[in-house]
Order: structure tokens, then sequence, then C-alpha cells
């Protein structure tokens, strides 16, 4: 038994490289902003839509990735988004333009999309019920892997481009910094597409089109003669008894038995973005600069941003089939509510001092207004602030400069707010973050569980890329403080529903959750 749980797992690990790459590509945009904004002369909704761009696209992908997985198998769409991933990377790294950008980051968010739709549903169809929370964990495991390990290469970019040594200088790693960052994701893409010929086809797959024996071969190889029969049965009555059915679509996800899944797989897929996380993945140098780091620091607290991430997600599988989804789920949002809060009040509470060190940094056009007037006076919020300086250089200059400006002016409790944004993303990690994608592959039945999980999940994408497109726009309309703030309400009202509302799964086959939620 236990070189077939060895066997489970290693095909687990291939499969969830997806989310590995996953999540590389989309927050290793997260280093790149600060360089694109200048060089491509952005707006902030611009700047927002060279984030978004890949979200949506991911958001497209999923509507098709689940129906395309049924007809062709899940493992060879999975290689197919492989490939998408390396042609993405590669335009990415040499992009011209910013349209050019744009349209390679979108190439990569079809794979993004696959993946992360089909990597966990191929990992719940070969996992039994005792392992299956911890193995179809591993996807979000990957995904976290693949963010620390995005936050970590940016870094080692940014070093590599002060370095004097001579191969640094060849490979010029200082004036091509952004694109040695996304160009990075080719490797992991080739050796995903490569280890995908290294595991079988899903054997609920071979059995819904009939290949018994590639079935029956694949769970004999997983788990015991006499649980491989017993399994191969269960699949094949709960066929059977849909065999006088039509076949599913999209249709039949809103019939009345349908109403309670459907209803939780809605309201976990929107709350796992509207509490903000993508803001903080793809723009944490940016959220730590605005507290008055210089950006060599806001990418090291990004890193530790990623480590914390991945530690309390390994947490997260390790209880995950123990304490269960809900307690899990419970915990965690409220400490998602609780780190909003004190973010909204850190930012909130923050002064802002211009120094004369800080104008001798400005353009010349703008170093040449009398400053004196407000030079040394502090204000007490940030909107006191953009009005004193307005009335000196005017909105447009101040706009053009705004970044350098508030960043090298703010004054605030840096601690307070390292603190609120590790325990959000702890509390994201241990909880809601691993525990949805869990939820999909198991509150679904089977025979409709791919158009399901692909339309939740297009909810789940496209509130993330709203999220990720307007973050700039909303720290520079609304600041920082009043963001966060939204964020956490979101947070308490999805705590009431997860309380009152989604039921307890762990330990049940995927048999017996249909006949116990869709009446």
């Amino acid at each position: 038994m236990k070189n077939k749980n060895t066997s489970i797992v290693s095909i687990a690990l291939i499969v969830a490289l997806g989310g590995l790459l996953m999540g590389f590509d989309a927050s290793v945009i997260s280093g790149v902003v600060k360089f694109i904004e200048p060089e491509f002369n952005l707006s902030s909704l611009e700047l927002g839509w060279s984030v978004a761009s890949l979200t949506l696209t991911a958001t497209l992908a999923m509507m098709l990735a689940g129906p395309l997985s049924d007809k062709l198998g899940r493992r060879t769409v999975l290689r197919y988004a492989a490939i998408l991933y390396a042609i993405s990377a590669i335009g990415s790294a040499l992009a011209p333009t910013f349209i050019w950008l744009v349209v390679a980051r979108m190439v990569g968010g079809f794979g993004v999309g696959a993946s992360l739709i089909l990597a966990p549903m191929y990992i719940a169809e070969i996992s039994p019920p005792q392992l299956r929370g911890r193995m179809v964990s591993f996807n979000q495991l990957n995904i976290v892997i693949g963010i620390s390990l995005a936050f970590f290469t940016n870094y080692l970019i940014l070093q590599l481009g002060k370095s004097d040594a001579e191969w640094a200088l060849a490979l010029k790693f200082d004036e091509n910094n952004w694109r040695w960052m996304l160009g990075l994701e080719t490797l992991p893409a080739v050796l995903y597409f490569l280890g995908l010929f290294f595991v079988p086809r899903s054997p609920r797959w071979c059995v819904m089109h009939g290949e018994m024996k590639e079935a029956y071969k694949t769970i004999s190889r997983l788990a015991s003669e006499e649980v491989a029969k017993k399994q191969i049965k269960d699949i094949t009555l709960a066929i059977a008894s849909e065999a006088n059915e039509d076949k599913g679509n999209f249709v039949d996800l809103f019939a009345p038995s349908m109403r309670l899944v459907l209803t939780i797989g809605i309201v976990v897929a929107i709350l796992q973005q509207i509490t903000g996380i993508n803001s903080v993945f793809f723009y944490a140098p940016l959220i730590f600069e605005q507290s008055g780091l210089g950006t060599d620091a806001a990418f090291v607290q990004a890193i530790l941003v990623g480590l914390v991430n991945l530690g309390f997600t390994i947490l997260a599988m390790i209880f995950i089939d123990k304490l269960g989804r809900k307690p899990l789920l419970t915990f965690g949002v409220a400490g998602i509510a609780i780190a909003m809060f004190l973010l909204s009040y850190g930012f909130q509470s923050a002064t802002f001092t211009l120094q004369e060190s800080v104008i001798s940094t400005l353009p010349e056009g703008v170093r040449s207004f009398e400053w004196n007037e407000i030079v040394g006076n502090t204000y007490e919020s940030e909107g006191e602030f953009q009005s004193a300086v307005e009335s000196i250089i005017g909105k447009e200059l101040f706009i053009e400069n705004k970044t350098d400006l508030v960043n090298s002016s703010i004054q605030m409790n840096t601690m307070l707010i390292l603190f609120a944004i590790l325990g959000f993303v702890a509390s994201f990690a241990i909880s809601i973050g691993p525990v949805m994608w869990v939820l999909f592959s198991e509150l679904f039945p089977n025979r409709i569980r791919g158009i399901a999980i692909s339309f939740v999940g297009l909810i789940n994408s496209a509130v993330s890329f709203l999220v990720q497109w307007i973050f700039p726009w909303e720290l520079e309309v609304l600041g920082s403080s009043i963001t966060f703030l939204i964020y956490g309400v979101f947070a308490a009202f999805g705590l009431v529903f997860i309380v009152r509302v989604i039921p307890e799964t762990k330990g049940k086959s995927l048999e017996e959750l249909e006949e116990e939620l869709v009446k």
C-alpha cells in the first residue's frame, strides 16, 4: 500500500506542476509593473490591464477546458496548456511594445485557465477519498511555490542587474531586467510538458469512454485489487444510472436539485478573489513601496509574502483531511477580515511630510517650482498632501510624479502594514486558497463536473480579473485605506455565509456527496 500511495503522490505532483506555472506566470508580473510603467508610459488602468489581461483569457479558457477535457482527456489538454505557457514566456520576454506584451500574456492565460481547472479535477479523479483533500491541495501548494519562486527570481534578477560580473553584464540583466523576469518561465513549461508523458489517463474519464481495461489498470496501480474493483463498480453504476438521462450540459447547472451546490460554488468562487488576494500577490512590491520602503526592501518583503504563503499552504494540506474543510474556512476568512481592517487602519493613520531631499530627485521641470511653502509640513491624509502639492505644480504634473512624491513622503507604521499583509496571506493560504478547489472537486455530480467546475472557475477568474485591473485605479482614486476596507467588509460577509451554509465534505466519496447534496 505504501508503494501505491507513493504512486498517487508522484502523479499528483507532476500534474500539479501546472499550478506552479500558473502561480509563477501570474505573480511574476508583480516585479515587472514598476519597469514597464515608465518604459511604455502607461496610465493606471493600462498598468492594471498589463496584469489582468492574462486572467481575461484564463477566464475564457475555464469555460472551454472542462468540456474539451471530457472529449480529449484531462492529460491531453494539460499538454496543450504547457505549450501555451512556453509560447507566452518567450513572447513576453521579447515584447517590443505594450500591445505585444499584452497579447503574449493573454496567450499564457489560456494555459493558466486550463491547468487551473483540469489539474485539481484530474487529481480528484485518481485519489481515494481519505487522501483526496491532501492530493488536490498539491495543486494549491504548487501555485504558491510558483508565486514564491516568482518573487525570488524577480529579486535575484534585480540584484544581478547591479552586478559587475562579466556574465551578468553580457546577459544585460540591468537594461532587460523585466524581460528576464518573464522569460524564465520557459524552463518549467518545457519540464511540465515532458512530465505529463509519465502520468496515466484519468480512470473516470476512461470509464466514461468505455476504456474499462485501462481504467482498471490505472486504479490497480494506485490501490489494491479489491479497492480497484469497487471503484470501477461505483463509477460504472454512477454512469449507468445516468444512461437514460440527457448528457450533462450547461442548463443542468440551474436545475432545482443543483441549487445548493451551485450557490456554494458561486459564493466561494467570488469570495476567494473579492477579498483582494491577487492585489497583494500581483502588486506586492507596489504596496510595500507605498508604505515608504525603497525598491530593494519592497522586493525582499514580497519574497517574505511568498514564503508565508507557502508555509501556511503546507499547514492547510496537513489539516484539511484532519480538521475538515469548514473549520479551516471559518478561521481563515475571519483572519482575512481582521487583517484587511488592520491594513486599512495602517494606511488611514499615515502622515505625509515632503523633504527637500525628495524634491532634488524630481525632474528638472518639477524642481524649478517654489516648494518652500509646503516643505517640512506634515499632512494627516493623502488627500490633503495631494491638494497641497497640486496647488504648486498642478494636477497633471502631480499625477506624473505621484509615485515618487507620495512614496518618499509617507510616514507610517511599516511593521503594522507588514504584519497585516502577512496575516492576510497566512489566513488565505490555510483556508479559502486550497479549500476552494477541494470543494469544487467534491461538490458537483460526476455527470456535469467538468461543466460545473468550468462555470464556477469562470466566475472566480472574472472577479480576479476585475480586482487586478482596477486595483491601481482604486489606489489612485479611493486611496489605500478605503480599498483595503472594502476587501475586509467582503470577507466579513463571506464569513457569515460559511458558518451558516457550507457543509463539511471530508472523508466522503464523490458518489456519497452527490446523494447528500443533489436532491
